[in-house]
């Protein structure tokens, strides 16, 4: 059995072991693989694996030999699986690697938008509280997280773990889910969008990226938001219009964002969301803390495993 990872960096570039996966078979890893490469690279292989390279209907055309794809990820539409199903090919993915993870990282924006850790940290290396007149200063109104009410948007694995984490800080937690009519605790409260959107201090969105989810938060949704509001999402970047989101921080409609994700990533430096006042980015990285890299590719070890032996787990075509 080949085994071909055709773009291994982003999950492992350098500090985590690949035996697991390697021992199975023939393997080969590629750290990066251009769009134009995939084929050249991957036209071997029993199984391919790939975090972020599209194998779409063109593309799996011309890998005759390839019978399983392995997305080292929860996401897998980088993958058409329709196309996959047809000729064969099984898809899986690793469901649910980074929940704990993800849900950190909710809380790592919201605290930096609730205290500026980091810019007052830095206020005081650049010697500003040696020479300031009083005891204390801050640059950013303080926020105190209880008796807030945070909104979560998917109530899956980790809008479930983000609503444990804002009940442990006292907040109180309104969730949304198409699919979901009972949260299951009694100090969860399922509600609509609107209502969801109008009464919340904190908005925190966690959904798959669908034709129904693209481009949820427009402008229209973003009006429904206190001026005090703070909107995180570390789940899809076209889940928001982010030029209507720019506006709206730029406007003071809302208070503040916390991105881990964009609409193209990497982004352009055109994005308005780079320059908007009171938006903090990060690059993509809520879902890669060591623990969570170990645990997706101990995961993909099994899928790989199982499925070879007939038995395949995780699979989503």
């Amino acid at each position: 059995m080949k085994i071909t990872v055709l773009d291994g960096h982003t999950l492992n570039p350098g500090d985590l072991s690949w035996d697991g996966i390697s021992s199975q078979g023939e393997f080969t890893l590629y750290d990066h693989t251009a769009a134009d490469q995939v084929v050249e690279l991957g036209r071997d292989a029993d199984v391919l694996l790939v975090n972020k390279v599209v194998l779409d209907r063109q593309t799996l055309n011309k890998l005759p030999k390839c019978k399983f794809i392995g997305v080292l990820a929860t996401g897998f539409n980088i993958v058409d699986v329709e196309a996959a199903r047809e000729k064969g090919i099984d898809v899986a993915n690793v469901p649910t690697y980074g929940t704990q993870s993800v849900a950190q990282m909710v809380f790592s924006h919201l605290l930096n938008l609730c205290q500026h850790v980091g810019h007052h940290a830095q206020t005081v290396k650049d010697g500003r509280w040696s020479v300031s007149p009083d005891f204390c200063y801050w640059d950013y109104p303080l926020v105190e997280l209880m008796d807030l009410t945070m909104g979560i948007v998917g109530y899956g694995r980790i809008g479930r773990a983000t609503a444990g984490l804002a009940k442990a800080f006292g907040m109180k937690v309104l969730a949304y889910d198409a699919y979901v009519s009972d949260a299951g605790d009694p100090d969860v409260t399922m509600t609509d969008l609107d209502t969801l959107f109008a009464e919340s201090d904190v908005v925190s969105l966690h959904c798959p990226l669908t034709p129904e989810t693209e481009g949820m938060v427009n402008a229209e949704r973003l009006a429904q938001l206190k001026p005090t509001a703070f909107l995180i999402n570390t789940s899809r970047g076209p889940l928001i219009d982010n030029a209507a989101l720019a506006r709206a921080l730029n406007e003071g409609k809302i208070a503040g964002a916390g991105l881990d994700v964009l609409e193209i990533e990497p982004p352009p430096m055109s994005n308005p969301l780079m320059t908007a006042q009171n938006c903090y980015i990060t690059p993509h990285i809520s879902w890669a803390t060591r623990s969570a890299r170990a645990r997706l590719m101990q995961t993909m070890a099994e899928n790989i495993a199982a499925w070879a032996n007939g038995a395949p787990i995780n699979l989503v075509n």
